[in-house]
């Protein structure tokens, strides 16, 4: 069992944590606290959900915490550090699942050489599914590493990257989602155009995604293998990527990412202090 925890920030992602830790049985409800800026009501909903510690009172949360999680917007994150800072001290390990911010801003703001940990979950942290990526600041040993894994892994699996790298994991894992979603969408509207039932059209397609990544996880082969497996010359399917080729399908998912790193480091530019 796992020692005092502390989230700051009650938000959706501060929540799947939250759901995983209690699933997995690595901490005691007893010891994981949650507060927010001023939402008192989701403070109880989390509390009543849960059978957690709410509080706002900053002596009783980060006294004698162990790790203390970063779950709030990007655009609060210096006035939470700001608040929070006195309260802390250099045993303590800070995680940080916000957005766009390098451990180096998180460090310099808190004037301290305390060890802190970026991680990148996604979405699909409420179910237990997240593809999640760590990087460490520069007084991150590595026991605070493991404790980083064994929390992260409570939604899904965890890497530890670089943290130059980290720009381009938000890019494809922690947008990712969105972007299946947004191919799962038009796949959809192909379906329901050419007169399928709804219901029937999304049951198919949701299995079909999910076949896919299965596939991806459990069959040892590329995705360009398992691609030209299905592919026989002259079918249908040669048909459907060719006229994928022909719209630059590869490079429009090639800018997609490359759009959305890019933004990543102008975020992390932003947060600077």
């Amino acid at each position: 069992m796992m020692k005092k925890i502390v989230f700051i920030g009650s938000g959706s992602m501060a929540e799947a944590m939250i759901a995983g830790i209690l699933k997995a049985d690595i901490v005691d409800k007893e010891l994981i606290y949650v507060t927010n800026k001023q939402d008192h009501a989701r403070l109880m909903y989390m509390k009543n959900t849960y059978n957690i510690k709410t509080s706002y009172d900053l002596t009783e949360l980060l006294e004698d915490s162990a790790v203390v999680i970063l779950a709030m917007k990007p655009k609060d994150m210096k006035a939470a550090l700001t608040v929070i800072r006195p309260y802390l001290t250099e045993e303590q390990l800070i995680l940080s699942v916000i957005a766009g911010v390098v451990t180096e801003t998180i460090e310099e703001t808190l004037h301290k050489a305390i060890p802190v940990i970026r991680a990148m979950p996604n979405t699909s942290a409420e179910i237990g599914y997240s593809a999640t990526a760590i990087a460490a600041g520069k007084y991150v040993h590595e026991s605070h590493l493991q404790v980083a894994v064994e929390l992260l892994q409570t939604i899904g699996t965890a890497k530890i990257v670089k943290e130059k790298d980290m720009h381009t994991v938000t890019a494809v894992s922690g947008s990712g989602p969105a972007f299946i979603y947004y191919f799962v969408e038009a796949m959809t509207k192909a379906a329901l155009k050419d007169g399928m039932d709804p219901q029937t059209a999304d049951e198919l397609i949701t299995q079909t995604i999910i076949g896919a990544g299965k596939m991806l996880e459990q069959s040892g082969d590329s995705p360009e293998v398992l691609r030209k497996n299905i592919t026989s010359q002259g079918g249908t399917t040669e048909a459907g990527l060719a006229a994928l080729a022909q719209n630059d399908f590869e490079n429009i998912i090639i800018d997609c990412i490359q759009s959305a790193r890019n933004r990543s480091l102008d975020l992390a530019e932003t947060y600077k202090i």
